[in-house]
């Protein structure tokens, strides 16, 4: 690979790309603005054999810290795009979901509220089928445009397996742009509920420091009593707790701080430590919902999303 496609770069840092800062560099990396741009990078790497990732707005990724091998893609442009038409949200999967539910309440619709409090990219809420404070992504998607090598194929919600926190979306295949099916309302209401939204999230989730959440999956089964995995936490004495540089928050235990020089190795460490008191304390088996990037090693027992 002595010559490499316009625009794709060696030995990029990723740790600025999410926002618990850790990480190594990626092998290869490149902004795709247009879906004809982010179809030939997929076309190319797929001839070099290349394994392909996706980083968004990096709020629930780890990436290891010996760096990634193959090209990690980030989308921009009009990959970041919002646009109102009726009834329905059109975005590229770049967006923040944030910036979609104040898109959505400038334009009078409803539906997707509960994103507000979501701080990742449309690409990896849907992955994820990222839900919160009773919204859930699956119920208002209409359809995703979905990018591998072999080009893009658009999907609606029942292609895409969705359950708690997941979706059938496989590694190399990039979800590119989405369109969400709203309901009309009063734009003054919805922007009030946003407000409401922000001002919950502010009271009860840590900010302004360099983290991530959450960082498990709320459990479900009689052995975790209606408790979230943030309240399984604090009570089995994790607020607080530290090991090197990340320490699970005083403020939400299922949010995880980088306080200063932390590394992947010190987070998957602290979670594996908060994991095994949740599981000896109340007998749950508390399951990671982070997604990684390159040779993070996780412990045995955990699934690789």
């Amino acid at each position: 690979m002595a010559d490499l496609p316009p625009g794709v770069q060696r030995e990029y840092p990723l740790a600025r790309l999410t926002t618990i800062r850790t990480g190594g560099p990626a092998e290869l990396f490149a902004r795709a603005g247009t879906l004809e741009a982010l179809e030939r990078l997929l076309a190319w790497s797929a001839a070099e054999g290349l394994e392909v990732g996706v980083v968004g707005s990096g709020s629930n990724l780890l990436v290891a810290d010996a760096g990634v091998r193959g090209l990690v893609i980030k989308l921009e442009q009009d990959l970041s795009k919002i646009e109102s038409q009726g009834t329905r949200i059109h975005c590229g999967a770049g967006a923040r979901l944030p910036a979609v539910s104040a898109a959505a309440a400038r334009a009078g619709l409803s539906g997707i509220e509960f994103g507000v409090n979501i701080p990742g990219s449309v690409g990896g809420a849907v992955r994820m089928n990222a839900n919160a404070y009773g919204g859930e992504l699956a119920r208002v998607l209409g359809w995703v445009d979905v990018v591998s090598a072999a080009g893009t194929d658009r999907r609606g919600p029942q292609q895409l397996g969705f359950g708690y926190r997941r979706s059938n979306l496989e590694r190399g295949e990039i979800v590119a742009r989405a369109c969400f099916a709203l309901e009309p309302a009063a734009s003054a209401e919805v922007k009030a509920t946003l407000a409401r939204m922000r001002a919950d999230r502010k009271a009860a989730q840590p900010g302004g420091i360099k983290t991530f959440g959450s960082t498990f999956k709320n459990p479900k089964g009689p052995q975790a009593g209606q408790r979230t995995a943030g309240q399984l936490l604090a009570a089995a004495g994790c607020g607080g707790l530290r090991i090197g540089g990340a320490g699970f928050s005083v403020k939400h235990a299922n949010f995880v701080e980088n306080h200063g020089e932390g590394t992947t190795a010190d987070v998957i460490a602290l979670m594996a430590e908060g994991r095994r008191r949740v599981r000896e304390r109340f007998g749950v088996e508390l399951e990671p919902e982070v997604q990684t990037l390159g040779a993070v090693e996780l412990p045995g027992g955990w699934k690789r999303r």
